[in-house]
C-alpha cells in the first residue's frame, strides 16, 4: 500500500467521522487524523521540516529478498542501533568462550562517564556480562555498552570501534563505520538501513543461542526495574527483537525482526520524527509486508542482502563527540580479514589492527586498497595492479563455489585471493581433524567497486556438522560462521 493511498484513505474517514460525531469529539478526532497522515506521509514531506532523513527497508529473512525499500542505501546516523554490533562481538566472544555470561564486567571512569540513557554504575562497580546484556536490550544502557566494548577490546572504546567496523565489512556492510560502543553522537558514525539489516539477520543467523536476549520484557537490577524501550515486542504478534535507537541527529530508529507462522523479516525504520511515530511506521510495514514474505527455506542470507553497487568514500569527517577518536586512522572498508575473538595485544596499534597476524606484504595489499577507497585514480591503478600481484603467485588449489551445495564455513574476507587463500590455509592447519573433508575455496564479490575475496570451507553434509567445524575453529581463535550454500 503506497503512503499517499494511506494518506487519502484516512482523510476519507475522518471526512466520514466529522460528519458522524458531535462537536465535543472533532478536536480529539483532528489531532488522531493529523498522527495517522505522519505515518503514512512520504519521506520527502517527512524530512522537509529540517529534522532527520527517514530511510526504511524490509527484508525477507528466509530468503534475502528486498521487500521494501526507501533510501536504503542513504548514509544515516545509527544512534542506539550501534548497540547492535557491540553485540554481536560480545555474543561472538562469548561463542569462543572468551569469558562467560556470569564474567564481571569493570566499569571505568570513561564507561559509567556516558550520558544518559545508563544503568549508572559508578567507576570502579562491576556487573556481569549477563546484566550488561539486559541492561543495554532494555534500556539501551550507554554505559553498560562501553564497559563491554572495553572488555571486548582490552580496555579500549577506541580500539573497540576499529574491531566494529572491520566486522562490519567482513559482513557485508559495506557503508558503515563506528567510532563508538553506545551510538553516541559522533559525526564520523554513519550507517545505512540495508546495512543494519544485514547485521539484523547475522545477529539471528550467527547466534540464535543468544538472540534470545532481544525478546526480554524488562530487567530487574538492584532496585530498579527497566522496561524494554521497543514497545513493540509483546505487543506485535511475531516481534521477537532487536533495537531502538535516538538522538537528535538521527530521529529515531527501529530495526524489528518477525518470525510468526513460518513467516520471517527484518525491517529497519531511520529518521523517525518520534517514537511513536517510528513505531506506528515499523507496525505499518510488518502488517503489509510479513504476509509477502516466503515460507521457504533460508539460503545464505548475508550474502543475500546484496550490498549497493555504486561506491562511497569512507566518511572523514571530525567527530562532533569524543574527539579523542578523531585521530583514529579509518579501518579499511573493503572486507577486511575477519580479526575474529583473538588477544588484545592485537589491537595495541590502530595502524596495524586490522591486519594482525599478516605479513608486511599483505599489509601493503590493503593498505592500497584502502588508499583507493579514498578516490586517488593513481592509488586505484597501484591497487589494481597489487592484487593482480598478489592472485598471480597463489599456488592453493581453489575452486570458484559453483559446486558446492549444502552447509559452508565463512572464516573472513580479504583484499586478494592470496590472502583469502592463506586465512584458509591457517584455518585448515589449527583445524586439523575438523577440516579433514572440508574443501577451501574463495568467493569474489564487489565492495564499493573493490574486488575482494570471502575465505570459505565447504562440503558438509548439514547444519550440525558445519556448526561443529567452526566451533572446533573458534577454540582456537579462528572466528567463523555456519550458513547454507
Amino acid at each position: 500500500m503506497s503512503a499517499a493511498v494511506s494518506n487519502s484513505m484516512f482523510s476519507i474517514g475522518h471526512k466520514k467521522s466529522v460528519m458522524a460525531v458531535p462537536g465535543r469529539f472533532l478536536g480529539y478526532i483532528l489531532s488522531l487524523s493529523m498522527a495517522f497522515s505522519l505515518v503514512a506521509a512520504p519521506a520527502q514531506a517527512r524530512a522537509s521540516s529540517g529534522g532527520p532523513k527517514f530511510a526504511g527497508i524490509v527484508v525477507d529473512a528466509r530468503t534475502g529478498k528486498v521487500l521494501y525499500g526507501e533510501d536504503p542505501d542513504g548514509l544515516r546516523y545509527p544512534a542506539s542501533l550501534t548497540k547492535m554490533m557491540t553485540l554481536y562481538m560480545t555474543f561472538e566472544a562469548l561463542e569462543a568462550h572468551r569469558f562467560s555470561v556470569d564474567t564481571l564486567v569493570p566499569v571505568s571512569a570513561h564507561a559509567a562517564g556516558q550520558a544518559p540513557t545508563k544503568l549508572g554504575v559508578r567507576p570502579g562497580g562491576k556487573v556481569t556480562v549477563d546484566q550488561a546484556i539486559r541492561a543495554i536490550v532494555t534500556r539501551s544502557a550507554n554505559d553498560m555498552a562501553t564497559a563491554l566494548g572495553e572488555m571486548v577490546a582490552g580496555g579500549s572504546e577506541d580500539r573497540f570501534a576499529q574491531m566494529m567496523t572491520a566486522k562490519a565489512r567482513a559482513l557485508g556492510m559495506t557503508r558503515t563505520t563506528y567510532r563508538n560502543a553506545n551510538g553516541l553522537p559522533n559525526t564520523a558514525q554513519m550507517t545505512t538501513a540495508r546495512d543494519q539489516a544485514r547485521l539484523g539477520i547475522a545477529l539471528r543467523q550467527h547466534f540464535p543461542q543468544y538472540y534470545g536476549y532481544f525478546s526480554i520484557r524488562s530487567f530487574t537490577f538492584g532496585k530498579q526495574y527497566i522496561g524494554n524501550h521497543n514497545h513493540l515486542v509483546g505487543t506485535v504478534p511475531g516481534v521477537d527483537g532487536i533495537k531502538t535507537g535516538y538522538t537528535r541527529a538521527a530521529g529515531s530508529n527501529l530495526a524489528t525482526s518477525v518470525k510468526i507462522d513460518g513467516r520471517s523479516m527484518v525491517a529497519v525504520v531511520l529518521g523517525g520524527r518520534t517514537s511513536a511515530a517510528r513505531d506506528a511506521t515499523m507496525r505499518k510495514l510488518v502488517a503489509e509486508y510479513l504476509p509477502k514474505a516466503s515460507r521457504g527455506g533460508e539460503t545464505n542470507l548475508i550474502s543475500a542482502v546484496a550490498p549497493p553497487p555504486a561506491p562511497v568514500a569512507p566518511v572523514r569527517s571530525v567527530p562532533a563527540v569524543a574527539a579523542e577518536t578523531s585521530d583514529v586512522r579509518e579501518v579499511a572498508g573493503l572486507g577486511l580479514p575477519d580479526s575474529g575473538p583473538v588477544p588484545s595485544a592485537r589491537y595495541e596499534e590502530a595502524s596495524t589492527s586490522a591486519y594482525a597476524g599478516e605479513s608486511a606484504r599483505k599489509r601493503s595489499a590493503a593498505e592500497a586498497l584502502e588508499t583507493a577507497m579514498a578516490g586517488s585514480p593513481a592509488a586505484k591503478r597501484a591497487a589494481k595492479s597489487q592484487r593482480a600481484d598478489s592472485v598471480d603467485d597463489v599456488t592453493t588449489a581453489s575452486t570458484s563455489g559453483r559446486d558446492m551445495s549444502g552447509w559452508v564455513i565463512q572464516i573472513g574476507a580479504s583484499p586478494s585471493q592470496k590472502m583469502a587463500l592463506d586465512l584458509l590455509q591457517d584455518a585448515q592447519d589449527k583445524g586439523g581433524r575438523a577440516l579433514r573433508t572440508a574443501k577451501p575455496y574463495t568467493v569474489a564479490f564487489n565492495s564499493n567497486g573493490s574486488q575482494v575475496y570471502r575465505a570459505r570451507f565447504g562440503g558438509f553434509d548439514d547444519q550440525k556438522a558445519a556448526v561443529e567445524a567452526c566451533s572446533a575453529l573458534k577454540k582456537k581463535g579462528v572466528s567463523c560462521w555456519a550458513s547454507a550454500q
